[in-house]
């Protein structure tokens, strides 16, 4: 948890998103006691992206996968012709 004045706030508004965009929750103090008044939350959290495939037991990519696409797939991957 992040915690900021209302004028660190301001100050820091757009770096103060972006953390709240990653998951994080931002809290804004106010007075000398920096008593807590609001919160900043992403709506939809960003989670971990998942691996699919990538992460099943035993799944490898051979080399094929590196190798250049023939030319006609490239073609088609590119929209041209059918």
């Amino acid at each position: 948890m992040v915690t900021a004045t209302v004028f660190e706030a301001k100050t820091n508004l757009s770096e103060l998103v972006k953390k709240a965009q990653r998951g994080e929750t931002v809290v804004i103090t106010s007075g000398r006691d920096r008593t807590p008044v609001a919160r900043l939350e992403a709506i939809h959290p960003v989670g971990k992206r998942r691996l699919g495939a990538l992460e099943t037991p035993g799944f490898e990519l051979t080399e094929a996968f590196f190798e250049p696409l023939p030319e006609e797939e490239l073609r088609l991957w590119n929209g041209e012709g059918e």
